[in-house]
């Protein structure tokens, strides 16, 4: 594993706490992805790359005004106008967006967990999304929930597939430990 990158002087602090408890991680691939979220965390920038990891796709938005805004991909492919949730304005609101990508994606990592154990998924599989914009005393937060359907799949075996897919998923794996999620199998 590889690791490069200057840290600020509050990352540097946050780095060496979490190295503490690094020794601790007996799984390797758990030790791995902690170390990517800690350069995040960390503020580090030029952050390397191990040699398995490859840049597959990178989506770029330009987006003006905020909630009550624009925003325009760099191929033109999306265009979309921007209202806060609950507002009687035209437009959608980021907890939709991101809803939309989750689940999408979601479906696209039950496939792959379908794939390696040689099933298709069936043509209705749908995932419906919620993302909840919260606040606390801490401030504002999301929590989401996935509802999962996969017509004429057993259910056990359905709930495996949600709990690989979970795991592959890349927008699980951005939220995972930072906001709750609820699975379940519609």
């Amino acid at each position: 594993m590889l690791w490069y990158g200057r840290l600020s002087a509050r990352g540097a602090h946050t780095f060496r706490y979490a190295l503490r408890s690094f020794g601790n991680m007996a799984d390797t691939s758990r030790r791995q992805n902690t170390c990517r979220q800690m350069s995040r965390w960390c503020g580090a920038t030029n952050g390397a790359m191990t040699a398995q990891e490859k840049i597959l796709y990178t989506g770029k938005t330009h987006t003006t005004g905020g909630r009550e805004g624009f925003a325009r991909s760099d191929d033109a492919r999306l265009e979309v106008r921007l209202s806060s949730p609950g507002s009687d304005k035209p437009g959608t609101n980021p907890e939709q967006l991101f809803a939309a990508g989750w689940s999408a994606c979601f479906i696209g990592a039950l496939g792959l967990a379908a794939a390696q154990r040689k099933l298709q998924l069936p043509a209705e599989t749908a995932v419906d999304a919620e993302v909840d914009l919260a606040k606390a005393e801490g401030g504002f937060f999301l929590r989401a929930r996935l509802a999962v359907s996969l017509p004429g799949i057993a259910s056990d075996l359905a709930r495996s597939l949600i709990a690989e897919a979970h795991q592959t998923c890349p927008y699980s794996k951005a939220t995972r430990g930072n906001i709750e999620v609820d699975l379940t199998l519609a």
